[in-house]
């Protein structure tokens, strides 16, 4: 055990050093209170006020706020629909801050550099009338017009493109930096702002045309444009390997179970791997519930086109209560424990853990080194997306299609995690009396361990 524990220790310490990692999960952790606003949008728009989809269908007197619909939906275009933006600008400024650089600038040229390499849309016109200047669409026109950025990078199709890009291109940008002959010097009565933008203006314009030559070439040696290639060969094949292998996610969360198991914060050890493969997986599924390929809210569950894992998913049923889904031991210390120290932890556990906290009865129990609780630890997690991926694919529970606030108590996160269906609600509760029967051998084990040591100690 103390092995283990020193080789997790070790492993820990390094994730929580790199600076790549940690860029990561912080551009995400960041951006987290805009889609979680991006997801309230999606549920006004096809749950609440829908009179196809939503409550408009039961209550008509609802529909009267549709007129505000617009908003709604301009709110999850603005956040979800365009993450890519937003993480891309996050990761590369935590990048340039890792390097030492002040201010936003890191930020805006990671954006910059991500949007030089990003495929754009063009309309095709040619002249109607040559006398009044008339233009008119053809499918074969002469004339080339910039309509925009291509909708799709601007979503989760883009994430890993933005990523790759954000990292890449700052390190660039710092390397240069760091070479005198390229700062411009300017007069010391130039203002402090001025002077700071001539300096970084050749290790910007270099670093651009490095960037954007890099897209040029991968176009014309591949025909695809760089978030095209990034996204066949690799976020594509990860999903597929990683994000839609129930084995490999099982595996994922017995890993966080045992850095929880040497007092590491497992969750945190693993979001940087995570959140890349798992969220483009979740805002898949909330662009298809967006565009009215909506889950009904009957028994009949019609999934197709939906991801099966996602961060959402995963959340609902293997980080309820807390990492190592601890609600289910506090309910069975609560029904089945008879010793007074068990018990008085568990009430202190509970309001914390219907929020989804559970440092109290982790460390109050204690979970950690724990060689009897630590199993049901590290089992049941697993074991409940194993459950939870049965259920969605017999069609039993809804995909889950919109990210809701970690903190948001079990039964009622299901229920919006899944777009508003009851069948959401009623798969966690399937999924707590899981993970309760799973804890309850092993507590009476436990307690049975306590009482012979207090035995011993007297």
């Amino acid at each position: 055990m103390d092995k283990m524990a020193d080789v997790l220790g070790r492993v820990g310490a390094w994730c929580g050093q790199n600076k790549y990692l940690s860029a990561i999960k912080n551009a995400f952790q960041t951006f987290m209170p805009l889609t979680i606003a991006g997801a309230i949008g999606v549920l006004w728009c096809n749950v609440l006020v829908n009179a196809d989809s939503g409550l408009g269908m039961f209550w008509k007197p609802i529909m009267a706020l549709e007129v505000i619909n617009p908003a709604f939906a301009a709110m999850q275009f603005a956040t979800i629909s365009c993450i890519t933006v937003g993480i891309t600008f996050g990761i590369a400024q935590e990048i340039g801050e890792a390097n030492g650089e002040t201010g936003y600038f890191a930020g805006l040229l990671g954006l910059a550099c991500w949007l030089s390499v990003t495929q754009s849309g063009w309309a095709n016109y040619a002249l109607v009338d040559t006398a009044k200047q008339t233009l008119s669409l053809t499918a074969d026109g002469a004339l080339q017009t910039f309509t925009g950025v291509a909708g799709g990078a601007l979503g989760a199709t883009g994430l890993f493109t933005g990523m790759i890009v954000g990292v890449v291109s700052v390190e660039i940008f710092c390397a240069l930096r760091k070479v005198e002959g390229l700062k411009l010097k300017m007069p010391e009565t130039v203002p402090p702002g001025v002077a700071r933008a001539f300096e970084v203006l050749i290790p910007t314009f270099l670093t651009l045309l490095v960037v954007g030559t890099i897209g040029w070439l991968v176009k014309l040696a591949s025909g695809s444009y760089l978030n095209d290639l990034i996204k066949t060969s690799v976020q594509e094949p990860l999903m597929n390997i990683i994000g839609d292998n129930v084995i490999a996610v099982m595996f994922m969360y017995v890993l966080i179970s045992l850095f929880w198991l040497v007092g590491i914060h497992g969750n945190n050890m693993l979001a940087a791997v995570k959140e890349p493969i798992f969220k483009p997986m979740l805002y898949a599924n909330t662009a298809l519930f967006t565009d009215g390929k909506s889950v009904p809210l009957t028994p009949e569950i019609k999934a197709h086109g939906y991801y099966t894992f996602n961060l959402g998913m995963m959340q609902m049923f293997a980080e309820w209560g807390g990492s190592g889904v601890t609600l289910g031991l506090v309910i069975a210390i609560f029904i089945f424990s008879k010793r007074e120290d068990n018990r008085a932890i568990a009430t202190l556990s509970i309001v914390p853990g219907l929020f989804n906290i559970n440092e109290t009865v982790t460390f109050g129990i204690p979970l950690v080194l724990n060689p009897i609780l630590g199993i049901p630890f590290i089992l049941a997690p697993a074991l409940c997306i194993g459950l939870g991926y049965l259920l969605v694919t017999m069609k039993f529970c809804p995909p889950v299609v919109l990210e809701v606030p970690w903190t948001m108590p079990p039964i009622l996160l299901g229920f919006l995690a899944t777009g508003g269906n009851i069948m959401g609600a009623v798969s966690q509760i399937i999924a707590i009396a899981f993970a309760t029967v799973i804890y309850i051998p092993f507590l009476i084990a436990y307690e049975k361990y306590q009482n012979k040591q207090a035995a011993a100690a007297e």
